[in-house]
């Protein structure tokens, strides 16, 4: 989309070269042709660095701006981001091209493929299952029934995925109006999962808002299971049935999380640490240690807690 024609259809300001832009990214990973946005100070840096050919940000900041990167000003970065990805998003699950299926793989009745969608020797997809365009499906993959897969995902070898869940969804994104109204972020990621990860019946991964929400190598994730746009879970994690996972969070390898445990989003959990059953995460945390509670604490130093609370309310 011309960028004249984009600033035009979101109500900024536009008086620079006029230029095709192709997409949204990051500011890290955004090319010439991409539109990108900043909003939070945290990320100045990765502003003054980014190789992004537009960026949408607030006149303040306009001096980080690198002189390789043209400005679309807003006082609402965010929202105005918001409104530009409606004009990116594209029609989902299209069946025009036919898919890439080799003769060892095995396609149960009612399936739908998308278009240049590629599936491996090995794989086995049952009844009822939705895949979506330009979908990678690895060899040995099994898919039970009615899973959806929409597109763009990769699903690298030997996963299995349980019957129900959902691979790349829209996260839970919106900007915020002055009146309140709620305005949809729509999500031009992806998701990736990678060898040897199996995906509970009934769970759900979204697509990342931009770039990818990757699950890593030899993750388990139980039934019932969210994990919200642009996650990285770390290799050989485990996700007990319930957990919720907002979006931007960091698992490091083998990470546990027990049942009904939960995260806040934009935070980071070490490698080898284990949340407990129910357990809250309001703020990034070190690997190698067991939290428990909420507020989240030490789970020996929640258990003392919990014997000395008990103890109070028996001698009253």
């Amino acid at each position: 989309m011309k960028l004249s024609l984009l600033a035009q259809a979101i109500s900024l300001e536009f008086s620079g070269f006029d230029m095709e832009v192709t997409s949204f990214s990051t500011l890290k990973e955004a090319t010439s042709s991409h539109i990108t946005f900043f909003e939070n100070p945290k990320f100045l840096t990765d502003l003054e660095n980014t190789k992004a050919g537009v960026v949408i940000l607030s006149p303040s900041y306009k001096e980080h701006l690198p002189k390789t990167s043209q400005a679309l000003f807003s006082d609402n970065p965010h929202l105005s981001m918001a409104y530009a990805s409606a004009y990116f998003a594209k029609k989902a699950f299209d069946t025009s091209i036919p898919a890439k299926i080799p003769a060892k793989s095995h396609i149960a009745l009612h399936v739908v493929i998308g278009s240049n969608t590629v599936i491996e020797e090995g794989a086995d997809i049952m009844p009822n299952v939705t895949i979506g365009a330009n979908v990678c499906i690895g060899k040995n993959v099994k898919i039970f029934p009615n899973v959806v897969i929409y597109d763009d995902s990769i699903i690298k070898d030997n996963c299995i995925i349980q019957a129900g869940a959902i691979i790349g969804s829209d996260g839970f994104g919106y900007a915020h109006t002055k009146m309140g109204e709620h305005i949809k972020i729509h999500h031009s990621g992806n998701v990736i999962l990678e060898e040897d990860v199996e995906v509970g019946s009934n769970s759900t991964i979204d697509r990342a808002v931009f770039g990818s929400t990757i699950i890593k190598k030899g993750t388990k994730i139980d039934n019932l299971v969210q994990i919200g746009h642009n996650c990285e879970i770390g290799e050989y994690s485990i996700l007990v049935a319930q957990t919720g996972i907002s979006g931007s969070t960091k698992l490091g390898r083998n990470v546990v999380m027990g049942g009904q445990s939960a995260t806040a989003g934009h935070l980071e959990i070490g490698d080898f640490a284990t949340i407990a059953a129910r357990g809250g995460v309001s703020k990034s945390i070190e690997g190698g240690k067991i939290y428990g509670g909420f507020p989240l604490s030490l789970q020996s130093e929640w258990l003392k807690t919990q014997a000395k609370i008990a103890k109070f309310f028996k001698k009253n």
